[in-house]
C-alpha cells in the first residue's frame, strides 16, 4: 500500500482547478491543508470528491476532547480519504476524534492518523523552543504510541522515522518530500520519493516538486514511478 499524495496549497479554487485540468482522468490523491480549506470550505471537497478525487483532509486538529470530536462529526460527513489530529492533544482527543468519525456512517472509512512533529521542526527547536530534550525519533515514537493506543490507523512523521512506525503495525504519512534536485525550502528532514520507499513510509505528500513544476503531470508521474 503505496500513494502519491499532492499538496494542494494553493490560495482559492480558481488556482486548484487551474492546476488541476492536466491531471483529467488521473484522479489523483489530494492532500486539501488549512489554507484553502479556510478560504473555500466543505463544499470545496465535496466538487473534488465528485471529480473522483481522493483527499486527504489535513487540518490538524488540536483542542480538547470535545471540541475535536464535535469537529470529527462534521468532518466524517465529508467521506474523505484521510484526515488527521495533533498527537500532542493526548490520548483522550485521539480517542475522541476517532468516536466522531465513527459515529457517522461516512466517517467510519477515514483512515485517522496523527501528526507528531511537524517537519519544519528541527532537533534544535524540539529542545530550545518546545522545551522536549529526547531526541526526535523517541518523540516520534512515543507519539506514534499514544496514537496507536488511541485506535488511529497512523501518524504524520518524516521518511526519516517510517522504519519506526512501521514496526508498530500503523501507516506513516510523509511530508517533506523533495526531488534530488529540489530545494528543501522550509522543510528540516526531508527524504526524496524513491528513499521514502525504501524507509517504508505508506503515503508521500509531495507539493512544491509537483505544483511548482514545469510540468506537474510529468513530475507527478515521476513520483509516482520512484515511490510506487
Amino acid at each position: 500500500m503505496r500513494d502519491v499524495i499532492i499538496a494542494c496549497d494553493f490560495q482559492n479554487q480558481d488556482e486548484l482547478f487551474e492546476f488541476l485540468k492536466p491531471f483529467d482522468g488521473l484522479n489523483p490523491f489530494l492532500k486539501i491543508g488549512m489554507e484553502i480549506f479556510y478560504k473555500e470550505g466543505p463544499q470545496l471537497v465535496k466538487k473534488l470528491k465528485d471529480m473522483g478525487c481522493r483527499i486527504f483532509l489535513d487540518l490538524k486538529l488540536h483542542d480538547i476532547p470535545n471540541t475535536v470530536e464535535k469537529a470529527m462529526k462534521n468532518i466524517a460527513q465529508l467521506g474523505v480519504e484521510i484526515t488527521n489530529v495533533h498527537a500532542a492533544g493526548g490520548i483522550k482527543m485521539m480517542e475522541a476524534a476517532r468516536k466522531g468519525l465513527d459515529s457517522v456512517e461516512a466517517g467510519k472509512n477515514t483512515k485517522l492518523i496523527a501528526v507528531t512533529q511537524l517537519t519544519s521542526i528541527s532537533q534544535e527547536a524540539l529542545e530550545n523552543e518546545l522545551l522536549i530534550e529526547k531526541p526526535l525519533p523517541e518523540v516520534v515514537k512515543a507519539y506514534a504510541l499514544n496514537a496507536k493506543a488511541a485506535g488511529l490507523d497512523g501518524v504524520v512523521c518524516s521518511a526519516l522515522e517510517a522504519p519506526i512506525i512501521k514496526k508498530l503495525g500503523l501507516i506513516s504519512v510523509t511530508p517533506g518530500i523533495r526531488f534530488a534536485d529540489d530545494s528543501v525550502n522550509d522543510q528540516k528532514r526531508v527524504a526524496t520519493p524513491a528513499y521514502a520507499k525504501e524507509l517504508g513510509s505508506s503515503y508521500i505528500v509531495v507539493g512544491r516538486s509537483i505544483t511548482a513544476a514545469e510540468d506537474p503531470v510529468a513530475a507527478y508521474k515521476r513520483c509516482v514511478k520512484e515511490f510506487c
